[in-house]
């Protein structure tokens, strides 16, 4: 796929190159030289669109003053069929390119040439990569935090696919361990307060307080048909907790549903202990002598395997030193297998029995110190994981209302669960704001402005901008002028400052799409289309299209196609609608 922005800089480099081999050849110029110019885009376009360090970087070599250099490729430019009309030399000696027609006109037809796939990369090449995110524990309901991991992962897997990466959308359910059983101790004591009451069984206080827990047990109760109380807890405790996981995985993935979320799977945490493959993945970390025993439970030198990863980084000694560093229980005394253990065999899974080339986990800042111990452990399995595993942090949200912020606590129940958020505000705000701040930054969610109509809530703001584009061009088909083929529009119509800014922005979008895949932050997008929409409404206002002589008239109504379909594409990679009224 084509980046007219990169063309344009690569032909700026070919153009400057063979304007100096005229020159030397006509001996103005030494030749043979080998100059290593930039090529920048400047922040003031009276500067130029692109502008050459080719005279001052060839200085030294051509024995000659940047400017005279300047003068001489100048002189011996031949834009004929290029992308520019003119370039200016400047300052000590920049070559300043101002773009031409072709060029405008090149990113009009690449809008309708690649259609929804306007922007694509192929950085990935096709490696394959799994996005795994929200993985919420199934023993409560989705909350505020999985809002936001929920619609990161899946707009970043969107944009990866996009920048060349065959992608896949995971979910890990963590159905076995501590937190499973302390979910079944919280039924069990519900289910014995409803039989004996309240008063008479208290409830253990590090169980799970919410309503739903409550409404699990009376759930279970009805379906049991009898519950002879303390007899035999512990296999009430685990028919419960079958119970309360049947009832909450299917709600959670509805609740995704609705949020617009599916996965290409949801991988069981059981699966891999039932399998004996967490038992393996210990074996073989014991095998390859990273492990030790202590107090009758099995360790894992994570010391030494972070030392060695952060030595390889590039840390110094003394640095390492340093650092707090601790080891990690594998296996507990009593034969059960940690936490740890179960997501190291978990990624081992992933890198090597699935083949994926990269694993991504989006994990909540609060997991910041069991980056690097995960991926040492995969080091020490032979698998590269300080490469191949890459973590995204995710700070917290401030859900906020009326100017002040909503108090939420997981622990008392109170916390505000996806499937209430939704049912105050739309699917598309939600997405939107929950992805309009780079994960590294904590994020405000305004109740309020995700409800308004108007140019203050973004969304409203993008989402409008498409809806008055195709009711202009609905309008005017009604008046027999459709929108015309790229190759019918003469682009040298398009001259007005507002015109070209808008379609410079256009041409900014693959750009926006690569680096938000590159820098595993996909707000990048929505940020682009508020800015296009802006452009787009200021172009709108400028510069008239209803009655304008036909040949403006059908520039200008391409231009503003070319728009709707790009604001068209960015929101689709975000998981909102592009309405065509509103």
């Amino acid at each position: 796929m084509s980046n007219m922005i990169q063309a344009a800089r690569a032909q700026v480099a070919e153009l400057t190159q063979a304007a100096y081999e005229r020159a030397a050849a006509a001996g103005v110029l030494t030749g043979g030289a080998e100059v290593k110019a930039t090529v920048e885009i400047p922040k003031d376009t009276a500067h130029g669109d692109y502008a050459s360090s080719f005279a001052m970087a060839g200085a030294k070599a051509l024995h000659m003053a940047p400017r005279a250099i300047a003068q001489a490729i100048v002189d011996h430019m031949d834009l004929t069929g290029s992308y520019f009309q003119k370039v200016d030399i400047a300052g000590p000696g920049f070559l300043n390119f101002i773009l031409g027609p072709k060029w405008y006109g090149q990113v009009l037809a690449q809008v309708e040439q690649e259609g929804p796939e306007y922007g694509s990369g192929s950085e990935g090449k096709g490696e394959r990569v799994m996005v795994e995110f929200v993985s919420a524990n199934p023993t409560g309901p989705m909350h505020m935090g999985n809002a936001r991991g929920g619609v990161l992962g899946d707009t970043l897997a969107n944009v990866l696919k996009r920048d060349g990466w065959d992608t896949w959308k995971e979910f890990y359910v963590n159905d076995a361990g501590n937190q499973v059983h302390k979910f079944a101790m919280s039924i069990y004591a519900r289910c014995m307060q409803l039989t004996v009451g309240e008063e008479n069984y208290p409830f253990p206080e590090e169980g799970y307080h919410g309503d739903d827990i409550r409404e699990l047990a009376r759930g279970f109760l009805a379906q049991a048909g009898e519950f002879p109380g303390q007899t035999s807890q512990d296999a009430w405790e685990t028919a419960m907790a079958e119970y309360g996981l049947s009832v909450n995985i299917p709600r959670m993935k509805a609740d995704l549903k609705k949020y617009g979320i599916e996965y290409d799977q949801w991988f069981l945490e059981s699966e891999l202990h039932n399998s004996g493959y967490v038992e393996e993945t210990v074996q073989l970390l014991t095998d390859k002598g990273w492990t030790y025993e202590k107090d009758g439970a099995l360790w894992l030198n994570t010391t030494q395997l972070l030392k060695e990863k952060f030595m390889r980084e590039g840390k110094s000694q003394e640095q390492v030193d340093k650092l707090d560093l601790k080891d990690d229980v594998l296996c507990r005394a009593n034969g059960f297998y940690t936490y740890f253990a179960a997501d190291i065999a978990y990624h081992r899974n992933k890198l090597e029995v699935r083949g994926f080339d990269k694993a991504i986990n989006i994990w909540g800042a609060d997991h910041h110190g069991h980056v690097a111990r995960l991926q040492a452990a995969l080091d020490g399995l032979g698998l590269d994981g300080s490469h191949r595993l890459v973590v995204v942090l995710m700070q917290l949200v401030n859900l906020m209302q009326d100017g002040k912020p909503v108090r939420m606590s997981k622990r008392s129940g109170k916390a505000i669960a996806l499937h209430d958020l939704l049912d105050e505000i739309s699917v598309d705000a939600a997405r939107y704001f929950f992805n309009s701040r780079a994960s590294t930054s904590p994020l405000d969610f305004d109740l309020d402005l995700a409800v308004r109509e108007d140019s203050e809530n973004p969304v409203y703001y993008v989402q409008y901008a498409h809806a008055r584009i195709c009711s202009l061009v609905s309008r005017l088909a009604e008046e027999g002028a459709a929108v015309p083929a790229a190759a019918g529009v003469d682009a040298g119509v398009l001259n007005a400052p507002e015109e070209l800014a808008l379609i410079k922005a256009l041409s900014q979008y693959p750009e926006e799409l690569h680096l938000a895949a590159r820098d595993y932050d996909p707000s990048r997008i929505n940020r682009y289309l508020v800015s296009l929409a802006g452009d787009f409404h200021r172009f709108y206002n400028a510069c008239r299209i209803k009655g304008e002589e036909p040949g403006v008239l059908s520039a200008r109504l391409k231009l503003a196609d070319s728009v709707r379909a790009v604001l068209a594409n960015g929101l689709g990679l975000l998981g909102v609608t592009a309405p065509e009224k509103m």
